[in-house]
């Protein structure tokens, strides 16, 4: 998760305990876009380099780390000289004059937020991107929170002034979700809102803040045997977990972030606090207010608490990987495995061979370049466990499956897992390393989408094969437990021919999905990348519900505008060739035009 951090103090630290850090230098401006070339580029062998740089990246992470979890500290005062930053002394109309909103709101804001209210170019910055390749957007002023009051204060006044606001919480998106999208846009850092505020054993529930993140929710939860099953990556935070609908490798066992939400406090647009549910486990009251609000992306309103369901951790696990000789063997053992001997599997993940090929080249692993599955084991039995084993490899057998690796110690699991988490980091040293290697740093278009389990060997196949045809690398990996799957395409976003072919991928990736009966995104969310393939997937009518929805509850549309719903005859007014706004490469090309954007390109992390 260190590549999240947005500074370079990581990258000062690593080349000061490493020196290693020479390929730095051309790329000093931040970390959190820091794309896997420029990291791997500082790797070392010798254990004196290899001591510092961890010295050096945990010295590096907790000066980070002070930044991002202290909005009052040198985040809002590192720009103090520059000219749009708060400066004491000067007037008013001085202060305020390079953002472009009401300086009676700011007033109003800063009243209520002191120096909380930053309109310092740094901190603009850091929340004009997320991790995807969309355009950087910056926002004119961020709105440094610390209570749930503040947040409604805040959005009342938002509403009156009708200046859009975005929710951010650890800026971990993959579709744009966190960008503005107009100027005029205020960002709302949620991050000091990380508290656990209850913990009930008997009912296996937590609530909790959105500012905390899911690893810091269940580092707190690790004394109490208890764990939030979602893992979506490194970083992500509750509030953008629940807004984004997540899952990740635990769904195939425990589900997405819809079964795992019990309840939540929305701060709607015209601010007002919405309590949605009680805390019971089962409710037939009213309306469910709760799944209006999960999977919105702060498009109907800002939560401010959520009352999660939680699981006991099982005290036994085992981990293992077999190969196949293609995709398809692959996908159909898991289908077998689930679906007609209902195993009950912790996780289950599928690396194509593309993808393990560049975790070797990245990882400096020897593992068999072929189609892979990863398997966790997990139960409250030995007996739990071995049965699940027995019956895996009997069916992995059946489809041509190799022997089965296993891990037996914590190191061990840790190196298995390493593998799959590493897949995207990866990905673009695929073209670094080979004989044609770009002159710039390769970008990662990430997508995902998802199928029935029963077609997903079907749609992998066929994904495969448009690939190939493209030309550019696009690593495959799967939560093959239940049909959500994720591609990495590697292109030069400089190349209009690879960013064509990347694009025509993605767009392929989708219908697809959709014509067998699947989605546009299984995890990732809509944001502003996905929004045209609405109404191919749900229809006309669902489409112009949603609208309705959205005006009735935010009737001045300042709830994270032009993400999620499609505007009103967009879906007409669109470029066939994908070249018209709701083009998820729009912003690349006509980054130059827009003089208030950022003129550089998101990291390509997750």
């Amino acid at each position: 998760s260190l590549l999240k951090m947005r500074s370079s103090a990581w990258r000062r630290a690593f080349e000061r305990f490493s020196n290693a850090g020479k390929d730095h230098s051309r790329n000093s401006n931040r970390v959190f876009g820091a794309r896997p070339s420029q990291i791997r580029a500082t790797r070392v062998t010798k254990p004196s380099l290899v001591i510092g740089a961890a010295f050096g990246i945990s010295l590096g992470l907790w000066q980070v780390w002070q930044r991002l979890s202290e909005p009052q500290g040198d985040i809002m005062l590192a720009h103090a000289e520059s000219k749009d930053s708060n400066t004491a002394g000067e007037s008013k109309s001085e202060k305020y004059k390079y953002a472009d909103l009401p300086v009676e709101f700011c007033e109003k804001i800063e009243a209520i937020l002191g120096d909380r209210f930053v309109l310092t170019k740094e901190s603009r910055e850091l929340h004009s991107h997320d991790f995807s390749y969309h355009t950087p957007n910056l926002p004119e002023a961020v709105l440094f929170i610390a209570t749930a009051e503040e947040v409604a204060a805040c959005v009342k006044l938002c509403n009156e002034y009708k200046v859009p606001v975005v929710p951010f919480g650890s800026g971990t998106s993959l579709e744009g979700h966190i960008i503005p999208e107009t100027r005029g846009a205020v960002s709302l850092n949620m991050r000091a809102l990380n508290k656990v505020l209850a913990v009930h054993e008997d009912d296996l529930d937590v609530v909790v803040q959105p500012g905390m993140t899911y690893a810091e929710l269940n580092q707190y939860l690790k004394p109490y045997g208890l764990f939030f099953p979602l893992d979506p990556g490194p970083g992500a935070s509750i509030g953008g977990m629940i807004n984004t609908s997540c899952s990740g490798p635990n769904a195939v066992r425990h589900g997405t972030a819809k079964e795992n939400v019990i309840s939540l406090k929305v701060v709607t647009p015209d601010g007002r606090t919405v309590k949605t549910r009680s805390r019971a486990k089962k409710s037939s009251a009213g309306y469910d207010l709760t799944h209006l609000f999960v999977g919105s992306e702060g498009t109907l309103g800002v939560v401010v608490e959520a009352t999660l369901k939680l699981q006991r951790i099982p005290p036994h696990k085992s981990i293992a990987l077999c190969t196949f000789d293609t995709v398809k063997d692959a996908a159909d053992t898991v289908i077998e495995m689930l679906v007609k001997h209902n195993v009950r599997i912790g996780k289950v993940e599928l690396l194509d061979d593309v993808a393990l090929k560049a975790v070797n080249i990245w990882s400096q692993t020897h593992y068999a370049e072929k189609p892979t599955l990863l398997f966790e084991f997990s139960g409250f039995s030995e007996n739990e466990v071995s049965e699940q084993i027995a019956t895996t490899r009997t069916l992995a057998a059946k489809h041509k499956g190799g022997e089965f690796k296993y891990a037996t110690s914590e190191e061990e699991r840790d190196e298995l897992w390493r593998a799959r988490k590493e897949a995207l980091w990866a990905a673009p040293v695929l073209v670094q390393n080979g004989p044609s290697a770009p002159a710039n740093p390769p970008a990662v278009l990430i997508t995902d989408a998802c199928v029935p389990i029963s077609r997903l060997a079907d749609v992998l196949a066929e994904t495969q094969d448009d690939i190939a045809k493209s030309g550019l690398y696009a690593p495959i990996v799967a939560h093959a437990g239940d049909g959500n799957f994720h591609l990495f395409v590697v292109f030069d976003k400089e190349n209009d021919k690879e960013v064509q072919a990347a694009q025509m991928i993605n767009e392929n990736l989708v219908k697809r999905a959709i014509r067998m009966e699947g989605t546009c995104t299984g995890e990732h969310g809509v944001g502003s990348g996905k929004r045209k393939f609405l109404e191919s997937e749900l229809g006309e009518n669902a489409v112009e519900l949603m609208r309705t929805l959205k005006k009735a509850v935010d009737p001045n549309g300042i709830m994270n505008p032009h993400k999620v719903v499609p505007d009103a005859k967009t879906a007409a007014e669109e470029d066939p060739h994908g070249s018209g706004p709701n083009d998820p490469f729009y912003l690349v090309r006509t980054a130059t035009s827009h003089s208030h954007r950022v003129h550089t390109h998101s990291g390509n992390c997750c």
